[in-house]
């Protein structure tokens, strides 16, 4: 019975086309109907509500190095969404924010309610001006950091917060994701801020591929285990370096975030975080024991030091823009607990055998889960173009992101167009290449393209 439970979380967690929205590294994958646009800041007293439906066709690959038990996933997938993000005024020092999205979902294999009917609510929270420049929130809030654009070390709250969107930008699942409850305390001054917050541990760590009620908020997920943060940020020159402190389950991490303009059109960037950590390997494994979804007899597979050692992650890039509205950016990653080449070939290795390729997907989807790259070394680079050929109410962009261990990758094109102020239509279109026994080239989804259009309200 074990085995097969984790045979079908592997199953769920990489490539399920719709219920699969725990995983982020397999969300990277074009293979989901999971559309969510970047999320506007709302002014006071005035929101962005949308309604949406976003339908898709997959392509699977056939003989896979590692094999996925289960039944084969859905070639087409199909969500309606009405999404919402307002704020209001309760008193000249006081607010509330919130940001929802409700969706219905049909695909192969997908039972109702259970599984197609989701409430996700992103953000619910209040703003108390105590005194100038000095800001008290309370709520379920969205703590973002970093610099950077395909991964950001810093950005410390980014785990188990996975929400339905059909882009695989990195920088799109960043905007439109689940909070975290929280205190949180911040104070302005000239040049500069400080920051601290504090998450509670609300809830015991639930297990990863549980299929949790249409209205279950996932504070198991994002609120289990207690966090503090401190930051501060400040201007030197033309350099902008934002430090930080970050506590969680008797670790400390320290982080630092910079960025620099390169004359007129180029800004220079960097995020780092460090501090003592054991490999993505023993973690994962140690996750799957204590939610036991793994039994306490698993092994440590592929094999690696049970030790800690001060680990680094770091991000850094420019950022281009040109005149013709047209913007790139290239960015090395760096994930010191990552998987190393004898780690990747340990991992084919294992999965190989079919009694071990249950546990070898986990790791996978454990990395997923906490929005972790999955290798050492990877490459970012993202271009954007607005109205491009001078075609109004238009966006092009593209990105891909390159494991620099075995070459693979994942990429996208996306399309956009605003056909009036109420309705816009979107087309993505991407997918994975590589060697079988690679990264990218291991994964059961080979391409997608996904149709949407939007309602605003």
């Amino acid at each position: 019975m074990m085995k097969r439970a984790v045979i079908l979380f592997a199953f769920a967690g990489t490539v399920l086309p719709v219920a699969a929205q725990e995983n982020n590294d397999l969300n990277l994958i074009p293979g989901t109907v999971q559309n969510a646009p970047d999320q506007p800041i709302a002014a006071p007293g005035h929101g962005k509500y949308f309604l949406e439906n976003a339908v898709g066709w997959y392509s699977l690959r056939g003989r896979l190095a590692v094999p996925v038990g289960g039944t084969l996933p859905s070639r087409w997938a199909n969500r309606t969404s009405f999404d919402g993000l307002d704020q209001w005024t309760l008193a000249p020092d006081l607010t509330v924010t919130a940001s929802d999205r409700l969706s219905l979902s049909f695909a192969d294999g997908i039972s109702f309610p259970k599984e197609s009917l989701r409430n996700d609510v992103r953000e619910a929270y209040l703003t108390w001006e105590a005194m100038p420049q000095t800001f008290l929130e309370a709520g379920r809030i969205n703590a973002r950091y970093g610099t950077a654009y395909g991964y950001n070390p810093t950005d410390y709250f980014r785990a188990r917060t996975s929400v339905a969107q059909s882009s695989a930008d990195p920088s799109s699942a960043r905007l439109n994701r689940l909070g975290t409850v929280m205190l949180r305390g911040q104070h302005f001054f000239d040049g500069g801020a400080v920051e601290v917050l504090y998450a509670p541990k609300l809830h015991a760590p639930v297990a990863m591929g549980g299929l949790a009620g249409p209205l279950d908020p996932k504070i198991d997920q994002t609120n289990g285990a207690d966090r503090a943060l401190a930051a501060f940020s400040f201007e030197v020159e033309d350099f902008s370096p934002q430090m930080l402190v970050y506590y969680e389950s008797g670790r400390t991490k320290f982080g630092l975030n910079l960025s620099h303009p390169i004359g007129a059109s180029v800004i220079a960037y960097a995020s780092w975080s460090g501090g003592e950590a054991p490999s993505a390997i023993v973690d994962a494994i140690a996750f799957g024991k204590r939610t036991r979804t793994l039994p306490s007899f698993v092994p440590l597979l592929p094999a690696t030091s049970l030790s800690r050692s001060f680990k680094n992650d770091l991000s850094a890039g420019a950022y281009w823009t040109g005149e013709d509205k047209v913007t790139l950016s290239v960015e090395y990653n760096f994930h010191e607990a990552g998987l190393s080449r004898q780690e990747w070939r340990g991992w084919f290795a294992n999965g190989a055998d079919p009694s071990l390729a249950p546990l070898m997907w986990y790791l996978r989807g454990y990395a997923s889960d906490q929005q972790q790259p999955m290798s050492r070394h990877q490459a970012f680079v993202r271009a954007d173009w607005s109205e491009p050929f001078h075609i109004e109410h238009s966006d092009v962009g593209a990105f891909v992101m390159s494991d620099l261990i075995d070459g693979s990758s994942l990429g996208q094109i996306s399309l956009s167009y605003d056909i009036s102020d109420l309705w816009s239509v979107g087309v993505y279109g991407g997918g994975s290449w590589g060697g079988r026994k690679s990264e990218w080239g291991s994964l059961q989804s080979a391409s997608s393209v996904i149709f949407q259009i939007a309602r605003y309200f």
